[in-house]
């Protein structure tokens, strides 16, 4: 259990997983691009393909694949190509350098909350969580499986009500304009990363209060936010 902050409220921060906290570029890509061949369509590019990443699975395959599609079919096969692809180095998923260290920096405060807010099933978080020795790391994890995708800011909502935290102590960390929308919508602070899979003038317009460039820069961001025990 995290502490409280000085003023007896729970410090919350929330993070997208894609883009966020993992470089999932190539994974992504490669997925897709088996996904629509296996279908018989041209898969989207890159950039198209990653720009929506944040919606949920089918959000984003109906969205690709555009009408008639046979959306639900590649839905099952993009997920059956996720664990080969998970277990093929070529492809799999990376932390961003300097997360883990910050992951463990926060954690270590034990004066605030963690949680995350994905567009993943939860299935596949518990595969991210056994991937990178997650395990207790966050402590709320919040999917399609139990609150509206996003931009739905329910994700949020739950995320506070979990840990007991008000909209003024929570801070959404994202790289796509739907987590920027989502705090907005959820009434919390919004900060975007620059090496995700959005610049920063389409975050700067979906509402992000902040963009930070580095990891260093978002832990100077979260220590002036929310100081350190014993700093005033």
């Amino acid at each position: 259990m995290p502490d409280t902050s000085p003023h007896g409220r729970t410090k919350l921060v929330i993070f997208d997983v894609d883009g966020t906290l993992v470089d999932s570029r190539a994974f992504i890509v490669e997925t897709q691009r088996r996904t629509f061949f296996a279908h018989g369509l041209t898969p989207p590019s890159a950039r198209q393909g990653l720009s929506l990443i944040g919606l949920s699975l089918r959000e984003w395959v109906e969205q690709l694949a555009g009408p008639g599609a046979p959306v639900d079919a590649m839905v099952d096969t993009y997920r059956r190509f996720m664990p080969v692809l998970r277990n093929d180095p070529q492809y799999r998923e990376a932390l961003f350098p300097g997360i883990k260290g910050l992951l463990d920096r926060l954690t270590a405060r034990g004066d605030m909350a963690l949680a995350l807010a994905t567009g993943h099933q939860m299935t596949s978080v518990g595969e991210l969580v056994s991937n990178f020795g997650w395990h207790g790391l966050f402590r709320t994890v919040q999917t399609p499986d139990n609150a509206p995708p996003k931009p739905d800011p329910g994700m949020i909502l739950n995320a506070m009500q979990a840990t007991g935290a008000a909209p003024s102590d929570t801070v959404m960390i994202g790289d796509s304009t739907f987590d920027m929308v989502m705090a907005k919508a959820a009434g919390v602070t919004a900060v975007g990363v620059s090496w995700g899979y959005n610049p920063p003038v389409k975050l700067y317009a979906a509402g992000a209060d902040r963009v930070v460039d580095s990891v260093e820069a978002l832990r100077f961001m979260l220590d002036a936010r929310f100081p350190p025990p014993g700093v005033v």
